[in-house]
């Protein structure tokens, strides 16, 4: 593992650290990485969830809550909680939800305090690389939707052809790190975020270790020239 990753037994502890010195301008360095189209992402990740009329969605890793207000505006019926383990980005999302309509728990992915069954869809943004069980990520997202309710991640891969793989490695290693250095005085996130990406599984690879922890019909697309996925697997 790259040495700009810490290892398993202090992750919790630096990813927490590091996303509550980026809450206050996380929001601005999505929008500079992904040129905005982080926002019609999260609309595919919310039609993936295929929730019924009234249905109950649960945003894993919510951070700000983008997700979890783009279910809101696209689907006015439905009941959403946002979880995450960072309460500064909580209260990012909190002061955004102004209609008070989502309740954000601060919880860990690998240990969410709901009981089975309880969501008709789970879904997460940019979480799965910074947990340190994939699989458990998983297996906790299927235990809280009901059968016959969705899973679904997206999350950054690597593209596969030579020439966009190197383009990728130069926009992520080397201009990404100049807009986390806008977001945050976390200095070593600079390097964590590309760093994060050269040990993730790729798309078949994910797919693969949804259906281990028992998600049936895993599906996935790839988007932004093979550097964006989105997973989508039944419960």
């Amino acid at each position: 593992m790259t040495p700009l990753v810490p290892p398993p037994e202090v992750k919790p502890r630096y990813v927490r650290a590091m996303f509550a010195g980026t809450a206050r301008r996380y929001d601005l360095m999505n929008r500079l990485m992904t040129f905005g189209r982080d926002r019609a992402w999260r609309r595919l990740v919310v039609q993936a969830c295929a929730l019924p009329p009234g249905g109950r969605l649960l945003d894993v890793a919510t951070g700000t809550g983008d997700i979890a207000l783009e279910a809101l505006r696209l689907r006015h019926d439905v009941r959403v909680i946002g979880a995450d383990f960072t309460h500064e980005m909580m209260r990012i999302a909190q002061s955004k939800d102004r209609d008070g309509r989502i309740p954000f728990v601060e919880a860990d992915a690998l240990r969410l305090p709901f009981a089975d069954h309880t969501f008709d869809a789970a879904c997460s943004g940019f979480l799965m690389r910074n947990v340190v069980d994939v699989a458990a990520a998983f297996a906790e997202q299927r235990r809280v939707v009901r059968p016959g309710g969705r899973v679904v991640c997206l999350e950054i891969t690597r593209p596969n052809t030579p020439i966009w793989r190197d383009l990728f490695r130069l926009y992520f290693f080397h201009f990404v790190p100049r807009i986390m250095a806008l977001a945050s005085s976390h200095r070593r996130a600079y390097a964590y975020l590309p760093a994060s990406t050269l040990t993730f599984p790729r798309p078949p690879e994910l797919k693969a270790i949804m259906e281990g922890v028992g998600l049936r019909n895993v599906t996935y697309r790839v988007l932004m020239l093979g550097t964006i996925a989105i997973h989508v697997g039944e419960v």
